[in-house]
């Protein structure tokens, strides 16, 4: 394989904003090997940081984290960094799935969830490769 094939294959950046270790590590299982570049932080203020620095394609985004609620971050992203998709995991009822949507959250996905419900989730919210 030479550099040009090597560049030449796009990865997408994924920010995974969890605080739960075992959770973070069953993302990044789920999404091993599939062309993505998965980053992580486990505090909001940790991806505002992130998210001034690197322009992540996808944001997965938990909702209870130790200073504040994902769901109240999204609106947030999209007002600051409105071309980030947002995939929201919770496993709260569906009263937070309504808010999350209206905070424009682009998928909710209820814990537990399948790799391939989540795959197809990121990959539904990539940007169409122009031919």
């Amino acid at each position: 394989m030479t550099n040009t094939t090597l560049e030449a294959k796009k990865l997408h950046k994924v920010l995974i904003i969890e605080d739960e270790g075992d959770m973070c590590l069953l993302l990044n299982i789920m999404l091993n090997g599939k062309d993505m570049e998965l980053d992580h932080v486990k505090k909001l203020s940790a991806a505002e940081e992130y998210l001034q620095k690197e322009k992540p394609e996808v944001v997965i985004l938990d909702n209870k984290l130790p200073d504040g609620f994902g769901i109240d971050f999204i609106s947030h992203i999209k007002q600051n960094y409105p071309n980030i998709r947002i995939i929201m995991i919770s496993g709260y009822d569906g009263s937070a799935k309504d808010v999350a949507l209206e905070n424009g959250a682009d998928t909710f996905l209820e814990k537990p969830f399948t790799k391939n419900q989540l795959y197809e989730a990121i990959i539904a919210l990539m940007p169409k490769e122009v031919a």
